[in-house]
């Protein structure tokens, strides 16, 4: 374990480095660097652990990453999010947990928190603080990132793989399960005798390398997300089903209307903005219409649309273009998005489309 402590400490070390001197660095990126110094401080002290107490002390890495996760999350997702001293509330747990663990040296040893010594209390309040922070936190880090993907949307017609950030959904669920197996372990192994067992460590520092790199590759990959995609900080003063039914089905008919007269679909950088503007209907309205009236969010609306076109253009016999040609042609900005989307929606590739009508 000794080993992947000061791999950790390194890979984290040089992470900040790259993430300090990136390009336009957003306030999710300040977060994301300073998250990862204090990561490869939390190896660091692990590491001399080892070499001082032939052990490592009690990890505070969860109640860093916990808080940490959840300030990423929200930079990243929320419009106009700043950073205030406030803020630094959240690393408090971590920081007064880690100092005491120095001040009482008590192990990382998971039979100690069965036997009532002199830091019995500080143990089981540090068990307890890290339970209910992971708790706290997973849950508003997974709700935030829900919140926003399904809000994207219906705000925009293309989503981006940048814009999308599946990756930190998927890092958050990793997060979120590793932190139970972890108490798992740990209470499967109090409940066995098995006090002794260096398990809990090594699976924790393990993840924690793995969610390390994961952090690092994304992160530096993760370009700023315009802050009309991403959720308002201020709720909306509206409430839903704002409009009666009559007026639902008129706006109803005015947004088909506008697509298909206009062939707006066609634009790729189609937005919930743009329709709002050229109707001079507020958002919040349409967005109401398109979900109770229409059934389908402005993301699914438009790119019906455009699957239509590409439809009608994959059976015309004499149209030659190529099928990623007719795609962007017909309002896709990118040929992955364009093949999911279709794939999705008619149940076949484009090419399998067009071989199938061809032979009708």
């Amino acid at each position: 374990m000794n080993t992947l402590v000061w791999i950790g400490f390194c890979q984290a070390l040089f992470a900040s480095i790259l993430m300090f001197t990136k390009n336009e660095r957003t306030v999710s990126d300040k977060i994301l660097s300073a998250w990862l110094v204090l990561l490869a401080l939390e190896f660091l002290t692990a590491g001399m652990d080892y070499q001082f107490y032939e052990t490592p002390l009690l990890s505070g890495s969860h109640l860093l990453s916990n808080a940490s996760f959840y300030l990423y999350v929200r930079a990243l997702t929320r419009s106009g999010f700043r950073l205030k001293y406030l803020h630094l509330v959240h690393l408090l747990p971590f920081l007064i947990f880690k100092v005491l663990a120095y001040i009482i040296k008590a192990p990382f040893m998971v039979g100690d928190y069965l036997v009532y010594q002199e830091n019995y209390l500080f143990r089981f309040s540090f068990a307890m603080a890290s339970l209910i922070s992971w708790l706290i936190y997973s849950s508003l880090s997974l709700t935030m990132v829900y919140h926003y993907r399904a809000n994207l949307q219906n705000e925009t017609s293309r989503i981006d793989t940048n814009e999308n950030i599946r990756w930190l959904m998927s890092v958050t669920i990793i997060y979120v399960v590793y932190c139970f197996i972890t108490y798992i372990i740990s209470f499967t192994l109090i409940i066995k005798g098995d006090y002794d067992s260096i398990l809990p460590g090594i699976f924790n520092y393990s993840i924690l390398l793995v969610l390390l790199y994961a952090l690092s590759f994304y992160g530096l990959r993760q370009k700023h997300i315009p802050e009309e995609l991403q959720i308002p900080n201020e709720k909306p003063r509206y409430k839903k089903n704002l409009l009666d039914d009559r007026t639902r089905k008129i706006i109803g008919k005015q947004v088909l209307v506008y697509l298909e007269q206009r062939k707006a679909y066609l634009n790729p950088d189609l937005s919930m903005d743009i329709l709002s503007q050229d109707m001079q209907i507020p958002k919040h309205q349409l967005t109401e219409v398109l979900n109770a009236e229409l059934g389908k969010n402005f993301f699914r609306l438009v790119n019906s649309y455009r699957i239509e076109a590409v439809k009608k253009m994959l059976a015309d016999s004499t149209n030659h273009y190529s099928i990623e040609a007719i795609g962007y042609d017909c309002g896709f900005s990118n040929k992955s998005s364009f093949y999911k989307i279709f794939k999705e929606t008619v149940g076949e590739t484009p090419s399998e489309y067009k071989k199938r009508i061809s032979a009708i």
